[in-house]
């Protein structure tokens, strides 16, 4: 096996002559923008990212904005992106940052991976990017990387396996140009060595990669041992007034999509029925309603089947706006924090009128 440092001279001469150097969070590359784009580029591709990313800079341009910002407009910039755990841990930690670290993320390692959604390889991503310390990281790319080059089986989510990736990945750190090096294995695992068909004949690493002498590039990194997916269903209630508005709700702050607008649900139509009779004053067998196309949205852990119900000219009667529901114009909505499929229905609905 090569020694450490002639891992990581290989690595940065593929960086120097193939890497990434234009993302917008590497110029200028501040503490605040590689946290965001690191927050952002968990479960979520660069390509993706990107759009994101620049809007959200824009609009919050350092932690105190962000800080300060509503958390219903943290969430409408990062409407889409998903996993909105991310936001609210970026809100979070940038509230916290402002009453303890002077508005800026601690440059300590303890403190700042204890801060939310950051954690050890996010810390180290950070630390090293920003400030080229000598931190190491486990990101998807990297442990792929690691797996396929070292021959390490096991899932690389499992305890045992990530201990034996974390002594790899410290192994190969090099003495200088920290920053670069940590772009580098991200950029080598995103673009070279990917999942299927890794391109071998392009990588620094080839000569000496276990899996790829053994013939294991298919096998390794293991896959996580497979369950089945429950399914699980829901009526969503599009409620309009005479006006046209929506009937939104926020959903509780625990769970998924938490604290994101929603449009109201029920478990079955009798249900949605008395859910609209305690909106309007008329009896619920007065209603004319209309069932839409259901789809399916996966999660990670489980599939939600949506049934969407159309109520017609529902009035709002005794219900009023507060903190936890309003009545919103399509193109209201469409500056909220929603989840994904929900927007997808609004829009369908607009484009329907």
């Amino acid at each position: 096996m090569p020694e450490a440092d002639s891992f990581a001279q290989r690595v940065l001469r593929w960086f120097d002559a193939h890497g990434r150097k234009n993302l917008p969070w590497q110029t200028p590359r501040s503490a605040y923008r590689v946290w965001v784009s690191e927050i952002m580029l968990q479960q979520t591709q660069v390509a993706t990212v990107i759009p994101y990313f620049l809007r959200f800079v824009e609009k919050f341009a350092s932690i105190a904005e962000l800080a300060a910002a509503p958390i219903d407009d943290v969430l409408a910039s990062w409407s889409g992106l998903g996993y909105y755990s991310r936001a609210r841990n970026l809100h979070a930690t940038a509230k916290i940052c402002v009453e303890r670290h002077h508005a800026d993320l601690p440059r300590e390692f303890e403190n700042l991976s204890a801060l939310p959604g950051i954690g050890r390889s996010t810390a180290g991503a950070i630390l090293a990017q920003a400030h080229g310390f000598r931190f190491a990281i486990l990101d998807g790319n990297v442990k792929r990387v690691l797996a396929r080059f070292h021959g390490v089986r096991g899932w690389p989510g499992s305890t045992s396996t990530q201990k034996i990736l974390w002594e790899k990945s410290a192994s190969h750190l090099p003495e200088s140009r920290v920053a670069d090096y940590t772009q580098a294995m991200m950029d080598l695992g995103a673009t070279v060595c990917v999942r299927s068909r890794p391109r071998c004949t392009e990588c620094p690493l080839s000569s000496d990669c276990t899996a790829l002498r053994d013939g294991l590039t298919a096998q390794l990194p293991e896959s996580k041992p497979q369950r089945a997916i429950p399914s699980r269903s829901t009526m969503m209630l599009i409620l309009r007034d005479a006006s046209g508005r929506l009937l939104l709700r926020r959903r509780p702050p625990t769970g998924v999509w938490a604290e994101l607008w929603s449009l109201p649900e029920a478990g079955d139509i009798d249900i949605a029925k008395r859910e609209v009779a305690a909106i309007h004053t008329s009896r619920d067998s007065d209603f004319v309603f209309q069932h839409l196309p259901t789809f399916t949205h996966v999660f990670s852990h489980y599939k939600l089947d949506i049934a969407p119900i159309a109520f017609d000219a529902v009035m709002k009667s005794h219900v009023a706006d507060d903190a936890n529901q309003r009545w919103v114009s399509p193109s209201e909505a469409a500056k909220l924090g929603l989840p994904a499929p929900v927007r997808k229905l609004i829009e369908q609905l607009k484009e329907s009128t």
